[in-house]
């Protein structure tokens, strides 16, 4: 496969702004992929197994396309420093409506996960349920 010079890409995004036409965006959407894949294999190399990075790829697509539409060269910045955190969003948007449990509940497990580790470190061994109580300041159990 060829890859496009600097002067190409020029050209496929003057023909994009003068026509907004399907072949222009997918030429520079497939010019672009790379930066879709570099984040989808960054993210999931933070995430459980299960999480395919071809889904997150997917995910990132869509975060692409809102950014070759959205783009505006006039502002001076260039496209790949505008799309990354689009991309990112995009995957991470996707992960989060695949999650069913809420952020919070997932924050409050890893609290209680990290005071019961702290706390088994200083005492040598298990704590017991009032202990973690207190660690976390929860009041009676």
């Amino acid at each position: 496969m060829k890859t496009k010079s600097k002067l190409d890409i020029q050209e496929i995004w003057d023909q994009f702004y003068k026509t907004h036409d399907v072949e222009s965006r997918n030429a520079l959407m497939e010019h672009y992929r790379p930066l879709v894949q570099y984040a989808a294999v960054r993210l999931h190399s933070k995430l459980p197994d299960k999480v395919e990075v071809d889904d997150l790829v997917s995910a990132g697509i869509f975060g692409l396309m809102d950014a070759i539409d959205a783009y505006d060269p006039s502002r001076g910045v260039k496209f790949e420093t505008y799309c990354s955190p689009r991309i990112r969003g995009s995957i991470l948007d996707e992960l989060r409506s695949m999650d069913w449990v809420p952020r919070l509940v997932r924050a409050r497990a890893h609290q209680l996960s990290k005071a019961t580790q702290e706390l088994e470190l200083n005492l040598g061994r298990r704590p017991t349920e009032k202990e973690t109580a207190e660690k976390l300041q929860l009041g009676k159990i």
